[in-house]
């Protein structure tokens, strides 16, 4: 009989790796490249529950793209895809290194996720709005933003079309299917599901796509857009970036019980299915047909991007006080750039000599634009916005007591 005296207990979940161990994935399970199938796009919920403990995947070791969803992207398709993840990597090299010679206060950087907002955007119709966090730049690059926009905002220069009232790297793009980023996370889901009700409401034809990291999973946020989602089938992706990571907890905090972030949809009806983060063409692969899902009536599709965050959560994080230094270097999905590198070298549409030059050429072109957008101003030196603007977008007519403090502050 058991002891029902004893004193009560919580379970406080470990890493299975911290700093100083050696990084052990051997209990990640890795399906073959091409091993999940892809089900009709009006598959029921309850027929593919299967996927939400799977991951898609299409490119195999040897850089070969292999299954049901492979072949959807021409070879051109995919060389602009390599040179959109080359793109932001280069630029987030480029700003982490700005943010430590002090020509702006902050960054975050993108490094091993490359692949998933880069790819997710050529799923995407014009018209249609992303609801991102910071980890999703990607979404910009790979519709062509002007990146000395971006720049201008991160150092908060006389350019900068925010004037300086966000946070650097929280752009914003209506015209680009990009809403503002908040840095309260969470909010972006539940207005995902907002957005996409109100398009089908005004019988628009344009679909929405929500994302969320896997720590925000565990705010009140999550469950409240997934309620709705589900109840009026809106038309809606909703995205979770697994990068294993939240600030400083592992994923196995926010994910609680269940055994993986997709299974999270289960309890409310929600086709759930995971993909390769690293993959390029299983993101786009699995965006498309998610997309189509929402397109045709069909409800919100939840997808878990198995990635890992190779760099710090931001520019103020040292990932070394929590996790082994060796751990992005044993993740086992790999580089997302080297793989899709590798496929197209595989196909002979590309090769390392060309790599080189695509390398040598975006740097050169990151740099001739930041050159540019320092020539405005950075942090505390150069043209910076008026003081004055930060009076203004509050309310649609400025009230009488905005005007005063304007006015007492001298604009």
């Amino acid at each position: 009989m058991s002891d029902t005296t004893k004193p009560l207990s919580l379970n406080v979940p470990e890493p299975g790796c911290r700093p100083g161990d050696t990084p052990d994935f051997s209990d990640f399970e890795i399906p073959r490249a091409g091993e999940v199938l892809r089900p009709p796009v009006d598959v029921a919920a309850d027929d593919i529950r299967d996927m939400a403990f799977s991951i898609v995947r299409v490119l195999n070791k040897e850089g070969q793209a292999v299954g049901e969803w492979a072949g959807a992207m021409t070879p051109d398709e995919l060389r602009t895809g390599l040179r959109h993840m080359l793109t932001l990597r280069a630029f987030d090299k480029r700003m982490l290194m700005a943010q430590r010679q002090g020509k702006t206060s902050f960054y975050m950087q993108h490094l091993g996720e490359e692949a998933i907002s880069c790819a997710f955007a050529r799923a995407l119709r014009p018209g249609d709005m992303n609801f991102p966090t910071y980890r999703q730049a990607g979404l910009l690059v790979a519709v062509d933003y002007p990146m000395l926009t971006m720049m201008n905002q991160i150092y908060s220069n006389a350019d900068d079309p925010l004037h300086g009232r966000q946070l650097p790297i929280m752009y914003t793009s209506k015209e680009h299917g990009f809403f503002s980023i908040s840095g309260n996370l969470g909010t972006q889901f539940v207005q995902s599901v907002g957005w996409a009700m109100a398009s089908a409401i005004s019988g628009d034809t344009k679909i929405a796509a929500g994302w969320i990291g896997d720590g925000s999973t565990a705010e009140s946020d999550f469950h409240a857009a997934m309620v709705f989602a589900s109840t009026y089938k809106a038309p809606v992706v909703l995205n979770i970036v697994n990068n294993q990571w939240a600030i400083s907890t592992f994923q196995g905090i926010a994910r609680g019980g269940v055994g993986t972030f997709a299974a999270r949809g289960h309890g409310f009806g929600i086709p759930s299915l995971r993909v390769d983060g690293n993959d390029y063409l299983a993101v786009h692969a699995v965006a498309k047909w998610a997309a189509e899902r929402a397109r045709l009536g069909l409800g919100p599709t939840l997808i878990e991007y198995v990635t890992y965050r190779a760099g710090g959560h931001s520019s103020s994080d040292d990932p070394s006080a929590y996790r082994s230094g060796e751990e992005a270097s044993a993740w086992p999905l790999g580089d997302p750039i080297e793989r899709l590198k590798q496929h197209l070298i595989t196909i002979g549409e590309w090769s390392d000599e060309r790599h080189t030059q695509a390398e040598a050429e975006i740097m050169d072109g990151v740099i001739a634009t930041q050159k540019q957008a320092e020539s405005v101003g950075t942090l505390g030196d150069g043209k910076a916005p008026s003081p004055r603007d930060m009076f203004e977008g509050v309310y649609e007519t400025m009230p009488p007591h905005l005007i005063r403090q304007r006015q007492q502050a001298g604009y």
